[in-house]
């Protein structure tokens, strides 16, 4: 585990480990209310007792040793710019995984149904949730260049 705090840096690590306690607690909120029985219950308590040890986990990453060089999620050693990038791009990221959390868990029968009788609500709404994905996705792409060039930026002066 060391080695890999040292690659990783202890941001990295610690965003990429919660996907332990991260996946089966979505597991659980994409299903609870579809699936009946202890099925879903059981992904909530194994993301309870993951999410425990991850904490304990996260207490004790400040005494790995760490070797000094450039990351990309270093926050201390981030530029006002690529921090400024890097918060956009979480929010699009953000944006899109919501964006297709609500797509997979609403009933779009009604949706679908309206639209093949042609009534003009239905179809703006639609072309509105399609140009938000459009506009999320493009948004992330150029802040994930822009975080990029500001990343090459302080690399490159360190």
């Amino acid at each position: 585990m060391s080695r890999l705090v040292d690659r990783w840096g202890r941001t990295k690590f610690a965003a990429i480990t919660s996907l332990a306690w991260a996946l089966p607690m979505a597991a659980w909120a994409g299903s609870v209310d579809l699936q009946p029985g202890p099925g879903p219950w059981v992904a909530f308590g194994v993301g309870l007792v993951v999410l425990a040890g991850w904490l304990v986990l996260l207490t004790r990453l400040g005494g790995y040793p760490v070797t000094p060089r450039p990351r990309r999620l270093d926050f201390k050693a981030m530029s006002p710019s690529e921090r400024r990038w890097s918060a956009g791009l979480f929010l699009f990221a953000v944006g899109i995984i919501g964006w297709l959390n609500g797509a997979a868990t609403v009933d779009w029968s009604i949706l679908t149904t309206s639209i093949t009788a042609g009534h003009p609500g239905p179809i703006a709404l639609a072309f509105g949730l399609a140009l938000l994905l459009v506009l999320l996705v493009a948004g992330a792409v150029v802040t994930w260049r822009g975080s990029s060039a500001a990343f090459r930026r302080r690399s490159a002066a360190a």
